[in-house]
């Protein structure tokens, strides 16, 4: 019996040493000159934002939903929470110009990811956020139509200011629909 509970305790520290990993590389990574003038990129409106990837870099793998080797040996995952288990632990820091960014958010359940690709000209020194919200709109017409739900949205903020958005409307005929972004929006 001591011999089995030695066993346990040695893999339990094992596994904790393990997974203590992840975390304590991705704190190690410190701001430097060069990084002082970064775009800084949150998530939020949802239980759950990753970022998939930053122009080829892959942050988050799809697959597995675990950060990657990758993105912290660049420097540009932060985290902002004790711990990677909780929601929107990480956010981005990136060097100011023009970058492709894919998130995934999961509004509705954690096995249906809705995916945003954005391309855009991350100005230094600024703070972004990409905020996923149900556009709550007054349905008119068939009964059809007023029973869809409201299309999701992704406001991409600069400063507290929206300055992008992002809807993904209902289509009634088929389930699906793509992310388009509106022109003419009132700011929230």
């Amino acid at each position: 019996m001591a011999k089995v509970l030695k066993q346990l305790a040695v893999l339990g520290m094992l596994t904790s040493v393990l997974a203590g990993c992840q975390s304590t590389a991705l704190k190690d990574v410190k701001e430097t000159e060069q990084t002082r003038s970064n775009a800084l990129i949150y998530c939020s409106g949802t239980e759950n934002c990753e970022f998939e990837r930053l122009d080829q870099t892959v942050i988050i793998d799809s697959k597995h939903q675990k950060l990657t080797k990758q993105a912290i040996k660049q420097g540009i995952v932060r985290q902002q929470t004790p711990s990677l288990k909780d929601a929107n632990a990480l956010y981005l820091s990136v060097p100011p110009g023009q970058h492709e960014l894919v998130l995934r958010f999961y509004p509705i359940s954690p096995d249906k990811a809705e995916t945003l690709y954005v391309i855009h000209h991350f100005k230094p020194h600024q703070r972004y956020a990409l905020h996923m919200f149900r556009n709550r709109v007054k349905n008119k017409g068939s009964l059809l139509n007023a029973s869809a739900p409201d299309p999701l949205c992704v406001d991409l903020k600069q400063a507290h200011r929206t300055i992008r958005r992002f809807c993904k409307p209902y289509n009634v005929l088929n389930g699906l629909g793509e992310f388009v972004e509106q022109k003419k929006f009132k700011h929230r």
